[in-house]
């Protein structure tokens, strides 16, 4: 499947794997790539040495591309840029900021750069700014999101319209139905991010794959836009943060309660009462955990196969 996205970055299917914090180690981003996607190292909740490790063993382990996933509002954002461009990534991801601070060295390098937004507006001021393409990422989203609560249904049809450069969509998309849905909307790829939360390689705790793997309609929400809007896994620590909202806490003090190091202690340690579960709604759907591999061939054969049928109820006659 070729499309103005898998040309930008040199890849065989317009899939990518989101840069989830404490999930998107270098084993997943290669599995990725090496499946024809394109993997994501999520650099977010990575010191710089421990970054510049990962991209050593990645650049080791495919050669294919990858990509990094750059919160612009990383504290140490500057070492991180020096590593990405010192190990040749070919692009970059950034969220979290505005792309325009860093966009035109990311290019100067020879680097492809994306950005998330959540709205129309932020992905206008993306693309002014330089940007290769855009994720436009809805409300179904898992971790951190916008604060809109846009859907991915309403807000990819209108990215992609206003829009020159490509757009990704993410939020609520896991299999090949909805990467069919997304891209009859005017999508070029599809960003994935809980599905591969739940995968072989993925690098989160084996319990929070299995809390992922058994979570309901329902048992998810958005949360703490106070601070940073984020979907959660409804565990004890989230009740704690509704009963906060139910005495009227704070700014401050849903930020004392949320203190640091949560999303490490749920995601990455398996801590699943006291740690901060993020996780989209396409979670509900998960049954299993599966190879990243596999999870790519199913969403690409479904997706085939969905549009195949289409076609043919189209072009049926009475």
């Amino acid at each position: 499947m070729k499309t103005r996205v898998t040309t930008l970055f040199g890849i065989e299917k317009p899939i990518v794997q989101a840069g989830m914090i404490w999930c998107s180690g270098w084993e997943l981003a290669s599995a990725v790539s090496n499946a024809g996607g394109l993997g994501m190292i999520g650099s977010g909740s990575m010191y710089p040495d421990v970054l510049q490790d990962q991209l050593q063993k990645c650049n080791a382990a495919t050669d294919k591309p990858f990509a990094v996933n750059l919160p612009l509002l990383y504290p140490q954002v500057e070492e991180h840029i020096q590593h990405i461009i010192d190990a040749g990534v070919p692009i970059v991801f950034t969220s979290a900021g505005n792309p325009a601070t860093h966009c035109q060295r990311f290019k100067a390098a020879g680097i492809k750069v994306v950005h998330v937004v959540s709205s129309t507006k932020f992905a206008l001021k993306a693309q002014a700014a330089g940007c290769d393409a855009v994720v436009a990422e809805g409300f179904e989203a898992g971790g951190h999101n916008g604060r809109e609560e846009t859907t991915t249904l309403c807000l990819v049809p209108r990215v992609a319209e206003v829009l020159d450069i490509p757009v990704i969509a993410a939020g609520g998309i896991y299999n090949g139905a909805t990467m069919l849905a997304a891209l009859a909307m005017g999508a070029e790829a599809v960003q994935v991010g809980s599905r591969f939360v739940a995968s072989v390689e993925s690098s989160a705790h084996q319990a929070f794959k299995q809390k992922v793997i058994s979570t309901q309609e329902g048992d998810t929400l958005l949360t703490l836009k106070e601070i940073t809007p984020v979907r959660l896994i409804k565990n004890e620590f989230y009740q704690r943060v509704a009963q906060a909202y139910e005495r009227g806490a704070s700014k401050e003090e849903l930020a004392q309660l949320l203190g640091r190091g949560r999303a490490k202690k749920g995601m990455f340690e398996g801590d699943l009462v006291e740690g901060e579960l993020e996780i989209g709604q396409a979670s509900a759907h998960l049954e299993e955990i599966l190879p990243a591999a596999e999870i790519i061939d199913r969403m690409m054969r479904d997706c085939v196969a969905g549009s195949q049928r289409l076609f043919s109820m189209a072009h049926t006659t009475k």
